[in-house]
C-alpha cells in the first residue's frame, strides 16, 4: 500500500503504472492543488532516501521539472538550493534550510519533522523562509496529512485492482 516495494520502485523508475510512494505522491498533490506548474521549473530535492528523496525526484521528472538532488555531501548547498523554483526538503536535519537557501518567490515543501524542546519543527526554518517564499508548507500539518491521504488512496487503488483481477 505504501508504494515502497521493489516492484513499485521499479515501476516508478521505468514509468509504468503502479502504486507510488505516499509522501512523494502527497507532495505532488500539494503542488497540483496550489497550481504550481512544474514544466520547465528548476526543482531541487534535498535528501536522497528511497522513502522520499529519490521517488520524489522521479515524480518531479515525470512532470517535466529539471531536477537536482542534493545530499549531505553536496558542496555549497545554499548556492544550489537558491536556484530552485521548487525546493523540497527531506534531509532529516532540523531547520537545515534558512532564508539564504531560498530563491525569492520559490515554493518550499518541508517533508521533515523533528521533536525538539520547543516543539515540532521541520527541516526548514519556517519563519525565516516564509518571508521569502511564495508558498511554504508548515510542520506539523503540511505534508504529513497528505501522506496519510495518499496511503488511503493507494489502499483503495490496490483493493480495486485486486477486485478487478478476482472478477470472473
Amino acid at each position: 500500500m505504501d508504494g515502497l516495494t521493489t516492484v513499485s520502485q521499479g515501476r516508478l523508475v521505468t514509468g509504468r503504472p503502479g502504486l507510488r510512494p505516499c509522501t512523494p505522491r502527497g507532495v505532488i498533490e500539494l503542488l497540483d492543488a496550489y497550481g504550481v506548474d512544474l514544466t520547465g521549473a528548476e526543482a531541487v530535492v534535498v535528501g536522497r532516501s528511497e522513502l522520499v528523496g529519490r521517488p520524489l525526484a522521479q515524480l518531479l521528472l515525470e512532470r517535466n521539472a529539471t531536477v537536482t538532488v542534493c545530499h549531505s555531501r553536496t558542496r555549497e548547498l545554499a548556492r544550489v538550493t537558491a536556484r530552485a523554483d521548487v525546493l523540497c526538503v527531506a534531509a532529516g536535519v532540523p531547520r537545515l534550510i534558512g532564508a539564504d537557501h531560498v530563491k525569492p518567490g520559490a515554493v518550499v515543501i518541508d517533508v521533515g519533522i523533528h521533536r525538539l524542546p520547543v516543539g515540532l519543527v521541520g527541516d526548514v526554518d519556517f519563519d525565516a523562509v516564509a518571508a521569502r517564499a511564495r508558498l511554504v508548507t508548515p510542520v506539523p500539518g503540511g505534508v504529513g496529512p497528505m501522506t496519510v491521504a495518499m496511503l488511503l488512496d493507494n489502499t483503495l487503488r490496490a483493493a480495486e485492482a485486486a477486485t478487478a483481477k478476482a472478477a470472473p
